[in-house]
């Protein structure tokens, strides 16, 4: 895409590309379409593709709607890992200017490279969305994402600088210091995970300061599972609106869809993306409306396209037209997903990676407990494992060890959790397939 079809500082009215917004549905699946030929062309350079789609004798031509898609077979987080790093990369890596990558389990992360037209388009997509619920280049946005390969931070770093807004890199906690900036810049708009926004509103009242005080209005959301019940006591709290976004490493990052301001949905662009929505046990699409396992093919990446990949994540699309005028489909917020990753504030986490930490000390038993809950609002993350029969209750000795895996833990996934070290049969024995995880958090048990 031209550099000019790329807004550079607010518009006016309603959308920030009204053409591409406001699309009629069969212009929009024509560009589609056209977007899909081009994709399956550089894809067909890389060794995945290459190697997948030739042994099918499928080309560029063989794609003329948009259902013509389901010709191509799925790719999975496996074939990332299988793939690391640079095995679905369709352009020239001389082209590219950036590389994330999401948390790795026991094997490869999944690692997406980047040109500077991907990472233009990306950009586009988020300043496309901040526009979308009001966000302007008068406004001052404070990111409290993590930066560096999460693409959280950067990725609505160059959405806001796109959209012209002063922004205010304050990175992950420091709750003062992020209040600080919020009273003293005049923050405006503020992305954060959900769990984060109720742990800011509690220093906010620690601190003396009613946010309402603030010139904070708008809060972005998202990276991590929550209900709408949750998000508005977040307005509550905060005196805010806050919108839902969804967004996923493979697929750029955040941005890949995003509420209006009419919190009806989130609006997936689909002048970048095809989607579908289909059973995870058949793989065959369901009716509209219909729950089942996201799949998104990338059509606006010249640099790593990737072709129907299973997310895992479960949700649907909502039947019928937006009020905002928008014509791109709208998914329901995430429901779960079909794999064992959960997700706690805002980092992916897989049962494999504790299991790992685990193994690594004598004196522990194989049976261990995965227990999400939520206290005084904020997500904790248990883990209970066995001693095994020969382990000492010398209580010092065991007080070293629960603290050496705690750090263990915490230097794997990058979060603190709490440690047990329990009795040897005092956890549940399932039948068949172990249950690693307990979800007890509101809405999510």
């Amino acid at each position: 895409m031209n550099k000019e079809n790329y807004p550079t500082g607010a518009e006016h009215g309603e959308y920030w590309q009204p053409e591409l917004e406001t699309m009629p549905r069969a212009e929009l699946e024509q560009l589609q379409v056209a977007k899909l030929k081009k994709t399956i062309e550089i894809a067909l350079k890389s060794d995945l593709y290459g190697k997948r789609l030739g042994e099918l004798g499928l080309t560029p031509d063989d794609f003329n709607s948009v259902s013509d898609i389901r010709k191509i077979p799925f790719t999975t987080k496996a074939d990332l890992r299988d793939n690391y790093p640079f095995g679905l990369v369709g352009g020239n890596m001389d082209d590219a200017v950036r590389i994330h990558s999401s948390s790795g389990t026991t094997g490869h992360p999944t690692v997406v490279a980047y040109s500077k037209h991907d990472i233009d388009s990306w950009a586009n997509m988020l300043a496309r969305s901040m526009y979308m619920v009001g966000c302007r280049n008068s406004d001052f946005f404070q990111n409290s994402s993590g930066y560096g390969m999460f693409t959280g931070g950067l990725g609505f770093q160059y959405g806001a600088e796109r959209l012209g807004a002063t922004t205010i890199p304050a990175a992950a906690g420091n709750s003062k210091r992020q209040i600080m900036f919020i009273k003293d810049f005049g923050t405006t708009c503020l992305h954060a995970i959900p769990s984060y926004a109720i742990r800011l509103a509690e220093v906010f009242q620690e601190e003396g300061v009613d946010p309402r005080s603030t010139n904070l209005r708008t809060l972005f959301i998202g990276a991590e599972p929550h209900t709408d019940e949750q998000r508005r006591r977040i307005e509550r709290l905060l005196g805010v609106k806050a919108y839902n976004s969804f967004g996923m490493t493979e697929m750029n990052g955040p941005g890949v869809a995003f509420e209006c301001k009419y919190q009806d949905g989130m609006h997936l662009w689909e002048d970048n993306y095809i989607i579908e929505i289909v059973d995870p046990d058949t793989l065959e699409p369901v009716p509209e409306g219909q729950i089942g396992e996201m799949v998104l093919t990338t059509l606006d990446r010249d640099m790593m396209p990737i072709l129907r990949y299973r997310t895992r994540d479960l949700t649907r699309i909502i039947p019928g037209e937006c009020k905002c005028g928008r014509t791109h489909k709208r998914i329901d917020r995430i429901k779960g997903r079909t794999d064992d990753m959960f997700i706690i504030k805002g980092v992916n986490v897989f049962p494999m990676q504790i299991e790992k930490i685990l193994v690594q000390y004598p004196g522990l038993g194989s049976n261990y407990l995965i227990t999400l809950s939520t206290e005084n609002d904020n997500d904790i993350l248990t883990v209970e494992v066995e001693l095994d029969d020969m382990c000492t209750d010398y209580i010092p000795e065991l007080e070293k060890m629960n603290k050496d895996i705690q750090r263990a833990l915490k230097d794997e996934i990058l979060l603190t959790p709490r440690v047990r070290l329990v009795k040897k049969g005092s956890l549940p024995v399932s039948e068949g397939k172990a249950v690693r995880v307990k979800d007890l958090r509101e809405g999510r048990g």
